[in-house]
């Protein structure tokens, strides 16, 4: 939360480079400072153009605690695709959540009120829009309160704990994956 998903300063944000003390290597793609989870970083220019360019479509998972129920109606509004001022979303998978029990802890949290309850659903989409996911749930009434992104493609935050990462050595054709822990 907060870090803005680059190595290079930058006035008023912390940086990966705060964070990660890996040199020479990269983002493919991005989180937005409200965001949290998974980052894949790489030190191969090709690997991070084949992860992040949408004509590849490598799916993304997130699980987003929203604000209000959401209702069948509004999960296959999202599933269809939604139309946002940049134009019509690919369709996604979209599913009812259980709240997670063994997440982390946000700071900061999120803003509770107590008249209007909150449901979690997870959203996997296969395109990187500005704020997509978050565009997406308000154009449906459900405002995002907490955004994390489980997974992209093959990889996931499945027994990572926070702050920690795992060197994954990728087949360029993207199907195996062998990895080793750090």
């Amino acid at each position: 939360m907060g870090v803005i998903c680059q190595f290079s300063p930058n006035e008023g944000h912390p940086t990966l480079k705060d964070f990660i003390p890996v040199p020479d290597i990269y983002p493919a793609g991005r989180l937005d400072t409200d965001s949290e989870g998974l980052l894949l970083l790489t030190n191969d220019g090709q690997l991070q153009k084949k992860i992040t360019d949408p004509k590849h479509k490598w799916p993304k998972t997130y699980w987003v605690q929203v604000e209000g129920i959401a209702e069948d109606a509004a999960l296959q509004a999202l599933a269809n695709g939604i139309r946002l001022n940049d134009g019509l979303t690919l369709p996604a998978q979209v599913k009812q959540l259980t709240p997670p029990e063994t997440l982390w802890e946000r700071s900061p949290p999120i803003r509770i009120r107590a008249a209007i309850p909150t449901s979690w659903i997870s959203i996997t989409i296969r395109e990187g829009r500005n704020r997509q996911v978050r565009r997406m749930t308000a154009a449906v009434g459900l405002p995002t309160l907490r955004l994390i992104r489980w997974s992209i493609g093959p990889y996931s935050l499945e027994g990572l704990t926070t702050g920690t990462w795992q060197d994954v050595k990728i087949d360029m054709g993207f199907n195996r994956a062998e990895s080793t822990d750090s």
